[in-house]
């Protein structure tokens, strides 16, 4: 069964920095990487892209590729990590990646995703799942039937997991951003997956941004991946263990607590050379809807303080700009209202 909660893989957004911080908020949640091409890992720097915390686990390594060999010595290489499963990325639309012939195009050649399904879990011998993430549909190809019979056949590989992002992928005339919008998601397919192939397990992607809609699918599949919100607003992510993933009596993380595991996190890998700003870019949003919490993200993104003050310096300088603005916010909601304010 996979995991009921999860943060989906984002391309320059998931890295090992973010998924430390993620980590910090929930504990449960499964978190993926961004994703990482087969020739990145045959011909690249593998522990730059494969490398990372323990505590991040349970994580998993999603894969962009198409040659079954090729995924499958990746999928080798992902095991002998460490890491707790690998996905198969059927379902980016961006032309770079069209060009590579992987992503959303995959789904046009569904007996080449159950090779290579079938080729990765023959290398890792049942040691971690192998599931692949797709859309419902690509181009004009978006029938219910078309995703169901892709499913269908990629099961024949071996797949047993489906993490499905309820909205065609249209790989001609629309922006990768604009294909977040339209065409319109149409989640009740994935319902309709899991009742069909009652054997499997789905996973619903796509517009889950609020708990009203975790509350509503979250009995109706058997898990739910969230995105862009969990990025933007991670501190959404605090209640999760507690409320969806059986840790009803787990404690909720503390904001101050999580800043200070951060700014150790990251003076720690400023001594080995890394600029701050690698890091703190994944946090601007950890007080978000908080009072001081512009004042507390202006510092952490300010250039000059970055490069000037230590790490210490710099989020004790963020602290006291966010108490003292939260002051001043509370002080001015205190003023009685007069007759000039009135007008």
């Amino acid at each position: 069964m996979p995991f009921a909660l999860s943060v989906a893989p984002m391309l320059d957004w998931t890295d090992r920095h973010c998924r430390f911080f993620h980590r910090l908020i929930t504990q449960e949640t499964l978190l993926y990487t961004e994703m990482v091409t087969t020739g990145a890992l045959l011909f690249g720097d593998v522990p730059r892209h494969l490398d990372f915390d323990a505590q991040e686990h349970p994580v998993a390594l999603q894969l962009g590729g198409s040659e079954p060999a090729d995924l499958a010595r990746c999928a080798r290489l992902a095991l002998e990590w460490g890491y707790d499963e690998v996905n198969l990325n059927c379902g980016c639309p961006s032309p770079r990646v069209q060009r590579g012939a992987f992503g959303a195009c995959l789904m046009a050649e569904p007996t080449l995703v159950r090779d290579a399904v079938a080729a990765m879990r023959d290398v890792v011998s049942g040691a971690i799942p192998i599931t692949v993430k797709h859309r419902i549909g690509i181009d004009h190809e978006d029938s219910y039937g078309f995703v169901r019979d892709f499913v269908g056949t990629v099961a024949e590989g071996g797949c047993r997991t489906f993490i499905v992002h309820a909205r065609a992928a249209w790989l001609d005339g629309l922006s990768p951003k604009e294909n977040r919008d339209v065409p319109p998601l149409r989640p009740e397919f994935v319902s309709q997956l899991r009742a069909d192939f009652p054997e499997l397990s789905f996973v619903l992607n796509g517009g889950i941004k609020t708990d009203e809609q975790l509350r509503e699918w979250l009995p109706r599949v058997d898990g739910v991946m969230v995105g862009r919100t969990a990025y933007q607003d991670p501190w959404s992510m605090a209640h999760w263990d507690r409320d969806y993933l059986g840790q009803s009596q787990r404690a909720l993380p503390e904001r101050e607590a999580v800043e200070d595991s951060m700014a150790r996190y990251i003076a720690e890998w400023k001594g080995k050379g890394l600029h701050p700003q690698a890091i703190t870019r994944h946090m601007l949003n950890l007080w978000k809807g908080q009072p001081g919490g512009r004042r507390w993200r202006q510092v952490l993104s300010d250039a000059r303080l970055l490069a000037s003050l230590s790490v210490a310096e710099l989020f004790a300088t963020a602290r006291r700009a966010r108490l003292s603005a939260e002051i001043d916010e509370h002080a001015s909601e205190d003023q009685p209202l007069t007759t000039s304010a009135c007008v």
